[in-house]
């Protein structure tokens, strides 16, 4: 069975009346739970973006609390399971400016959590490359918000 594209999609789902339409994102919600938390985000959260932020940033301060700094190990595992959380909210939101501002508190709760991330190569790899990122993301913005930005991006 062929999948259709997103343009024959998008084609077909302007055809469709709105009670059907409905029933299908009902559907898709059904199915998995990333669809069900995506619908949330653009139903109830859209519109709050600092609102979104704030709610994200105190999910990873959740899950930085359960940081096992006895093993390394653990920590790497738990570190990168907070990174994966962070991304999906990231692509929830598709806003640069809230891939910044999560990726930027990411990093900040890393150095602060007392872990001796540059002893693990795997686990100053990932950090460099938040960082690298985030100088990415940066420079694809406006130059007065990249100023402000920059700052915050040089203290870590």
């Amino acid at each position: 069975m062929d999948i259709a594209s997103i343009s024959n999609i998008k084609k077909e789902l302007k055809n469709i009346p709105a009670e059907d339409l409905q029933e299908i994102i009902n559907r898709l919600a059904k199915y998995k739970k990333e669809n069900k938390e995506l619908l949330s985000y653009l139903l109830f959260d859209a519109y709050n973006e600092t609102e979104y932020i704030r709610q994200v940033k105190e999910e990873i301060d959740v899950q930085f609390s359960g940081l096992n700094r006895t093993s390394f190990y653990l920590a790497k595992k738990t570190l990168r399971k907070v990174l994966r959380t962070t991304n999906k909210y990231i692509r929830f939101s598709g806003k640069k400016e809230t891939e910044i501002e999560l990726l930027l508190y990411f990093c900040k709760k890393m150095k602060a959590s007392r872990l001796n991330y540059k002893s693990s190569k795997v686990v100053f790899n990932m950090y460099i490359n938040q960082v690298k990122r985030i100088q990415k993301v940066i420079s694809m913005l406006h130059e007065d918000i990249q100023f402000d930005y920059r700052e915050e991006l040089e203290a870590l």
